[in-house]
């Protein structure tokens, strides 16, 4: 990966997250902040504030057929938000944790279903889980036992699912059968520094992933054979998303716990790499599934 890093926006986030590319923009959140931002074009420039919520905000999807509303990972559950700033629940599966946690990151599948994490706020080992939402609204745990859940990212054809637990540094490669459910879990690789982050799968079907505490993005085989590392001026990576034809790589990072001294901590930074990824799937809801408006944002 010769090209060189630079800074796409000086976003200042404490947590940038969920980096997708939606109608022609990046779309990312500051997750504590509960921010949900975006950058258009190539050049940099400004951030643009879409929402803040009164909660964490981990990662949204696009919903289909609705310009403008999202599936959101948000708080202790999932929610949509309509374009006129209102939001309902689908569900709070975290508001019955024994520990206080919260949803972390977020994607939908080819199949139009939202996959979402969750952690711990103390980091208890086991506290974590993966949730997914159906078509027709309904939120089912897939996975348990994990602590800071990461990704999901998934295959062109939706049949693999790429799942990290960023404090035992492990990244998961899960097959799935048609209806969603993960018929093995297994080590898909362990990086050697750092804690394995937010991911994307690219048209090649090599695995991306942040790597926090490293300051680099790995790029994976298949197989977990490591093809290429790039390093990072700044050490927190936190989500990465690649363009859909122009071969860019896009990194959201972190000023989390960081002191001066760290160069563009929170900012989003871009390169130029030899790689193409669909832009985000958005999530499709079954005709009546979307549940009555909440309250404003």
């Amino acid at each position: 990966m010769p090209a060189p890093v630079r800074i796409l926006a000086d976003s200042d986030c404490e947590l940038g997250e969920g980096a997708r590319w939606v109608d022609g923009r990046l779309i990312f959140t500051d997750i504590l902040a509960g921010r949900l931002l975006e950058i258009t074009g190539r050049a940099p420039g400004q951030v643009r504030e879409l929402a803040t919520l009164d909660m964490p905000l981990g990662a949204v999807a696009p919903v289909h057929g609705a310009p403008g509303s999202w599936i959101a990972a948000a708080g202790t559950g999932i929610a949509l938000l309509d374009a006129d700033g209102q939001w309902a629940w689908l569900a709070r599966p975290e508001d019955h944790t024994r520990l206080s946690t919260r949803m972390n990151d977020g994607a939908c599948d080819p199949l139009g279903r939202f996959w979402a994490t969750s952690m711990p706020y103390d980091n208890t080992p086991r506290a974590g889980s993966l949730y997914r939402t159906d078509n027709d609204g309904g939120v089912h745990q897939v996975l348990r036992g994990m602590t800071i859940v990461n990704g999901p990212a998934f295959t062109d054809d939706g049949s693999i699912l790429y799942v990290a637990d960023s404090s035992a540094g492990i990244i998961y490669r899960c097959p799935l059968d048609a209806e969603g459910t993960p018929t093995d879990q297994h080590v898909f690789t362990r990086p050697a520094n750092g804690s394995p982050d937010g991911m994307t799968v690219d048209t090649q079907g090599h695995l991306w992933v942040a790597v926090w505490g490293a300051g680099q993005v790995h790029r994976y085989d298949p197989s977990g054979a490591l093809l290429a590392t790039l390093d990072l001026p700044t050490p927190q990576p936190t989500s990465v998303c690649l363009h859909p034809t122009a071969g860019q790589l896009m990194i959201t990072t972190a000023r989390y716990g960081l002191g001066h001294g760290h160069g563009p901590a929170g900012a989003v930074l871009a390169t130029e790499v030899d790689a193409t990824a669909p832009a985000a799937r958005p999530y499709i809801p079954s005709r009546g599934s979307s549940g009555p408006p909440g309250r404003r944002l």
